[in-house]
């Protein structure tokens, strides 16, 4: 039975898949689980260094992913209005996030997997680039939307189930409160996949 880590996870999707298979998979994010499972509330810098066999991770991707790279340069949304966080401040904002995915990316785990959109080239030049890039529709889901994962002791994810469809389901998510958080859950397909590949690595 392997430890596993899953930081940055509210919803539970990843870690349930593992515990599925008989692993001590925890979660950790800075808000709640929302499935009520085993979950480590707070900043998961502080338990980096606690024994864990393999970490899957998914740092915030708004200051580092591709679809935002106009704001900074400080250009306005399609509505015209400029984000709360732009120019200088979207700069300064996007460097601590390379930095805390450097830290989850670099930290003293074996075996890590660290999952985030396709990054714009300002982010890729700090963060370094990445191993693979996998779509939902390799996994069970007839949608489209390209994850990229960076591997360290960890192979390449092999697709389980290629289905047709294939939509952008995603980016057409109605707006909302709870939006980013639809956009960011990871897909169930891909997760047993992680478990199923990954976990007997562990």
């Amino acid at each position: 039975m392997a430890r596993i880590l899953v930081a940055c996870e509210f919803s539970g999707v990843v870690r349930s898949a593992f515990r599925a298979l008989g692993h001590d998979a925890w979660s950790c994010d800075l808000l709640p689980a929302e499935d009520g499972g085993p979950h480590l509330l707070g900043d998961v810098c502080g338990i980096l260094h606690s024994g864990w066999d393999l970490m899957i991770a998914h740092p915030p991707c708004t200051y580092l992913s591709n679809s935002g790279v106009r704001h900074l340069h400080s250009v306005p949304t399609v509505t015209g209005k400029l984000p709360a966080i732009h120019g200088k401040e979207r700069w300064q904002a996007m460097w601590n996030a390379c930095t805390f995915f450097l830290t989850l990316k670099t930290a003293q785990i074996a075996k890590i997997c660290v999952e985030n959109p396709v990054p714009h080239g300002y982010a890729r030049a700090i963060i370094g680039p990445y191993t693979q890039i996998i779509q939902p529709f390799e996994f069970g889901h007839g949608e489209k939307k390209k994850t990229c994962l960076w591997l360290s002791g960890l192979p390449a994810l092999i697709p389980t189930d290629i289905v047709a469809g294939r939509e952008a389901r995603v980016h057409r998510e109605a707006p909302g409160p709870d939006r980013w958080k639809r956009r960011s859950t990871t897909y169930t397909g891909v997760a047993a996949a992680m478990a199923d590949q990954w976990g007997w690595l562990a």
